[in-house]
C-alpha cells in the first residue's frame, strides 16, 4: 500500500528520455528543416553557408528514416521521419515557437542526405499526456 500522495507511474520526462534513447539505438541520423528566416542579415546568412538568404536550416537529431511505399503515378520517394518531441521543442523554444508541432507547421521542408523532401503530413504520439515523438512524411 502506498502512502497518500504518492504515485507511481512513468513521467513524460522519461518517456521523452526514452524517445531520444531509442532513436539513438536504432541510427540516429540527422535531418535539416528549412524555416523562413525571419531578420537574419545578408551577410549572417552567407556566414551561415545558407544559398537562400531567406530560409534557415535546423538540424534535428537523433532521428530514424523509414521508406513507405509509394504508387506508381505518386511521388517518387517517400519517407517517415520519426523525430524525439524534446529535440524538436528545444529548436522550437530557441526560435519562439509555441511547440514542436508548430515548428513543423511552419516548415518550408526537410533535408536528408543531401536531397529536399516536402512535408506530406505529420502526427504527434503522445503517453501521458506529453508529446514524445514526431512522425514526419516527406516526399521527393
Amino acid at each position: 500500500m502506498t502512502e497518500p500522495g504518492i504515485h507511481f507511474g512513468v513521467s513524460g520526462n522519461a518517456v521523452l528520455r526514452a524517445a531520444d534513447a531509442m532513436l539513438r539505438a536504432l541510427g540516429g541520423a540527422e535531418i535539416s528543416i528549412l524555416l523562413p528566416a525571419v531578420n537574419i542579415a545578408d551577410d549572417t546568412s552567407a556566414q551561415l553557408g545558407l544559398a537562400d538568404p531567406g530560409v534557415e536550416q535546423v538540424p534535428l537529431s537523433p532521428v530514424v528514416a523509414r521508406n513507405l511505399p509509394t504508387e506508381n503515378n505518386g511521388p517518387r520517394r517517400r519517407l517517415e521521419f520519426l523525430v524525439p518531441a524534446s529535440s524538436a521543442a528545444d529548436a522550437a523554444t530557441a526560435r519562439n515557437f509555441a511547440s514542436g508541432q508548430a515548428l513543423f507547421d511552419g516548415c518550408l521542408g526537410i533535408l536528408y542526405q543531401g536531397e529536399l523532401f516536402h512535408v506530406e503530413g505529420m502526427t504527434t504520439e503522445y503517453f501521458a499526456g506529453t508529446a514524445y515523438l514526431y512522425r514526419v512524411v516527406g516526399v521527393e
